[in-house]
């Protein structure tokens, strides 16, 4: 299937009526761009200087990304031995497919937010390129984005405004007629749950009704690419289940999405192709499904008791590391110094470890055994745990430099 984009320059001194074109949407109603007219089976008059057509079909990725770096200068005392520089991210390349969700997952501070706002045309990478739907977002910003809804980290809103008064400010903005700004209003209400607060300001809103409200503005051009920054963190079970329905729902309509978390499961659920950041660095990409069998065997917890003193743990441990069923293990802090093991996959395996730690004089307070997941992917990959990973970026970053970060065009 083929959609053609049209992008008018306007102009007050002539009239012209071009044709529309449909957009996909195979199942349900068809996504609608914004400002690009395509209204189905109408002619629509409009008032322009020329007028330039793109056409998407689906051999084109809707979003490739080559050799992609961002830096950003870094104020230091005369002293300081630290870099004039910082690098957020550092040639990443990836192809992210239309009709699919492709999750960016990495701890904080490793380039995720700078990544997604060099695709939203925010700021300007160093160096490298990317394409949105084959249109190159650094020769063509004004382009690309009519192409994509986005979702910062932060909102935005007037808290003197209602919910309502925002979503018409922006189908003002999108230029939507009045019959398709009324129906898409109604119908992103609807699809995000926010009819009990869409009439109240939105100073009274809570962290997960903003997100919504975030998502459905997002949303309301029907764009065909969804650019999502954490759109779920730390929301409550309750939204975190609504949006992630509605992204699984725009996905099945043809929607194309990336989105960048931290969250495991989140990225586990709702994405087709991952890829694993780690300072700016990819580390690791592909199918969340073949990522975890590329580490093969199972994965091992053990408490040897509720509050387990570290030096107990390392001892349990450095015994393990000597069975013949354990290929690998560390330590976890954050999870109370539980002992993770890599072993082989089998039932006899879970029977031998306690056998061997109770010889030893150990006790077992809990055992769980599993298939590896993303967080082990990361393990793998960097020797330490996403959670204790997240701690280190977070003490790391600059309140003032982030801030000159998200001011910088």
């Amino acid at each position: 299937m083929m959609t053609s984009f049209i992008l008018a320059h306007f102009s007050h001194k002539r009239l012209h009526k071009i044709a529309s074109y449909n957009h996909f949407g195979v199942r349900g109603k068809p996504y609608k761009l914004p400002n690009l007219f395509l209204k189905t089976g109408k002619v629509l008059p409009l008032r322009k200087l020329s007028c330039q057509v793109f056409e998407i079909t689906r051999d084109k990725p809707a979003v490739k990304v080559d050799e992609l770096s961002k830096s950003f200068k870094i104020e230091k005392s005369r002293d300081s031995k630290q870099p004039s520089r910082v690098d957020s991210v550092k040639q990443v390349s990836f192809v992210a497919r239309q009709g699919e969700v492709f999750g960016l997952l990495g701890p904080n501070a490793s380039g995720k937010t700078t990544l997604l706002r060099c695709l939203a045309t925010l700021i300007a990478p160093d160096s490298g390129t990317f394409e949105i739907f084959g249109v190159n977002g650094i020769k063509h910003p004004d382009i690309i984005r009519h192409m994509f809804g986005y979702v910062g980290q932060e909102e935005g809103f007037d808290k003197v405004l209602t919910g309502r008064e925002h979503l018409k400010l922006f189908a003002d903005l999108y230029h939507l007629s009045r019959e398709e700004s009324c129906h898409n209003i109604e119908a992103v209400i609807q699809m995000l749950n926010l009819e009990e607060f869409i009439d109240r300001l939105t100073g009274t809103y809570s962290g997960g009704i903003k997100r919504r409200l975030d998502l459905a503005i997002a949303l309301l051009s029907r764009p065909p690419l969804l650019i999502l920054d954490e759109p779920s963190v730390g929301l409550d079970v309750a939204s975190r289940s609504i949006i992630w329905d509605v992204l699984k729902g725009y996905k099945e309509n043809g929607g194309s999405v990336v989105l960048t978390s931290h969250y495991l499961e989140e990225v586990d659920i709702l994405a087709d192709q991952v890829l694993i950041i780690e300072k700016g660095r990819v580390i690791a990409q592909g199918r969340p499904r073949d990522l975890k069998e590329s580490l093969g065997g199972d994965r091992v917890t053990i408490r040897i008791k509720e509050f387990t003193p570290f030096e107990e743990s390392k001892a349990a441990l450095d015994i393990l590391l000597k069975s013949e069923w354990v290929h690998g293990g560390n330590i976890n802090l954050s999870m109370g110094n539980a002992i993770e093991l890599v072993v082989s996959s089998g039932d006899m395996v879970a029977n031998g470890i306690q056998k061997v730690l109770r010889e030893r004089g150990f006790q077992v307070f809990s055992y769980t055994q599993s298939k590896p997941s993303l967080g082990d992917v990361y393990l793998a990959a960097t020797g330490r745990t996403l959670f204790e990973a997240d701690i280190v970026g977070r003490d790391s970053r600059d309140p003032k430099r982030i801030k000159k970060e998200r001011m910088t065009i």
